[in-house]
């Protein structure tokens, strides 16, 4: 696996250019989710900062159609897990040994990039 976690859909490998399309935006969303290995896991703002969009927009984007890809190791900035997933994503990210405590991810230990 490629260790760069910059999106592979852009030539430049920078983020998306601002007139970039939905479609666009959430392919380079999971490209980029698609490089979290097991038992580590990144943040919706560190995805955004990546990809040129903001957590929000990458939550929006694994929230309509990231079933495909590893979209259980994007967690909140506080190691959270977000609600309506939380108990299904916990138990995904404690079966590839990541360490959680009171709820959250530790962040220090196992955050990517």
């Amino acid at each position: 696996m490629d260790d760069d976690p910059r999106p592979r859909t852009r030539g430049s490998g920078g983020p998306l250019s601002p007139g970039a399309s939905p479609l666009d935006v959430d392919e380079a969303v999971f490209d980029v989710v698609e490089r979290i290995p097991p038992g580590r896991v990144s943040t919706y703002g560190a995805i955004g900062r990546l990809v040129g969009v903001g957590p929000r927009r990458v939550a929006r984007a694994l929230s309509q159609g990231g079933g495909a890809v590893p979209w259980h190791r994007v967690v909140r900035a506080d190691g959270s897990a977000a609600g309506p997933v939380r108990v299904e994503q916990l138990a995904l990210l404690a079966a590839e040994g990541v360490p959680v405590r009171n709820g959250r991810v530790d962040l220090a230990a196992v955050g990517w990039p």
